[in-house]
């Protein structure tokens, strides 16, 4: 009977109380909004939102006094398990926020990394999110007594786990040492892969965009690379790649990356460099946004924002307006030259989705004819496999190809080219 109890207790969601100082530096709605996503992401459920206007957070206790004091006999009354700040908070801070209700507080950045740490599935992204984790709590150990001797538990304590909050210093450094090395390695093997992909002249395609909006459904639509698709924020994190045929008969890697966010906090963008780096190298990417999201056009400025700071600026871009179902099939309004309307639930657009990539891709394949002797079966085969066959004859002389090839094959068999 008590097992059945504990159980019922355990699937009660915490009840979370969102607080914001609302400086004027960003609109301080839609970044609750956002913030209420992703705690319901985390499994929390907000009862309440607390928004104070100050030209900036008190530096020792985030809200005023009189604010928090309310914040205080608020989280009595309506007994609050969990305060979730809207921003990155100091140790002190945080510490006078607990002292001041007796609720456990957390930040936006611990709340994404909380998320992270339940979301990664491959060794690279647990690494990469132990990392991130432990870097931020190491500046925040001194002072802490009553969470670190809290056994794990709720939204904020996933992650590394309770052995290593536990520990000092030294240790957390020596195994953040560890985590930096083995993430190298790991680095170090993507990027000879890169180098292998780019020897063998395979052409790359980055899926990048706001989170949730619909970047696995896609890739599973053109792939079927069968990628976890949940209506949730950041519910797939691990890159994902599959090859992709287009149109002219071109076969591109296509690579899935973690979606973006506002006021994405640095040392995340920091920890997820080298998985975000595909983008980086790719030879097109696709940004997607939720065309049916009413702030899509703030979620492509984001995108486009985090990709410039990973060096992307010159980079080929497709805007794809996904979700075009969910607003009738409606056209969204576009301003960029380069753009697509689709609904990757119903596979609708993808033939333009697929030509707007072959354009975009810097030239490598050509059209050609040519006449290859019956005595070099190879060089037909090879250009068969390679190539899109227009037409086909088998004359006295040898096999008529008229064929669109890669510009290096055909180069190789260029004496073979002829007028018709």
């Amino acid at each position: 009977m008590i097992m059945e109890l504990t159980d019922k207790i355990s699937e009660i969601p915490e009840q979370a109380i969102l607080v914001s100082v609302d400086t004027g530096e960003f609109d301080c709605e839609i970044s609750l909004d956002e913030l209420e996503e992703l705690s319901e992401t985390a499994g929390a459920q907000v009862i309440a939102r607390m928004v104070q206007k100050r030209p900036a957070p008190d530096p020792a206790s985030y809200l005023g006094s009189g604010r928090l004091e309310e914040l205080a006999e608020f989280c009595t009354v309506h007994t609050a398990d969990l305060i979730i700040v809207d921003g990155e908070i100091s140790p002190s801070q945080q510490r006078n926020i607990e002292n001041a209700t007796d609720v456990r507080v957390i930040d936006r950045t611990t709340l994404i990394l909380d998320i992270f740490a339940a979301r990664a599935r491959s060794s690279e992204g647990k690494l990469q999110v132990e990392l991130a984790q432990l870097k931020y709590t190491l500046p925040r150990l001194s002072g802490k007594g009553r969470e670190l001797s809290r056994l794990g538990g709720g939204i904020g304590t996933r992650g590394p786990g309770e052995t290593k909050l536990e520990t000092d210093r030294r240790h957390i450094r020596g195994r953040i040492n560890r985590l930096e090395n083995e993430l190298k390695e790991l680095e170090k093997r993507r990027g000879l892969l890169r180098a292998r992909r780019a020897k063998d002249g395979v052409e790359t395609v980055a899926i990048v965009g706001y989170t949730n909006a619909g970047k696995s459904t896609l890739m599973n639509a053109l792939t079927q690379a069968e990628v976890l698709v949940e209506d949730k924020l950041f519910a797939t994190l691990d890159p994902t790649s599959r090859a992709l045929v287009l149109p002219d008969g071109r076969r591109v890697m296509l690579i899935d990356t973690v979606g973006f966010i506002r006021r994405l906090p640095h040392n995340l963008v920091e920890a997820f460099k080298s998985t975000l780096e595909e983008a980086a190298v790719a030879d097109v990417i696709l940004n997607v946004c939720d065309a049916s999201d009413p702030e899509y056009p703030n979620h492509i400025k984001v995108t486009d924002e985090i990709l410039d700071s990973l060096g992307c600026k010159d980079k080929p871009v497709v805007y794809v307006y996904n979700k075009v179902d969910k607003i009738g099939g409606a056209e969204p309004f576009r301003t960029e030259k380069n753009s697509v309307s689709i609904s990757a639930l119903e596979g609708r657009g993808f033939d333009r989705l697929l030509e707007a990539i072959a354009k975009a891709l810097p030239p490598s394949r050509i059209r050609l004819k040519m006449l290859i002797p019956y005595s070099d079966g190879s060089a037909a085969a090879a250009l068969r496999k390679d190539g899109v066959v227009h037409s086909e004859e088998y004359r006295e002389n040898g096999i008529f190809l008229d064929i669109t090839a890669d510009v290096r094959l055909a180069e190789k068999y260029k004496s073979y080219c002829v007028e018709a």
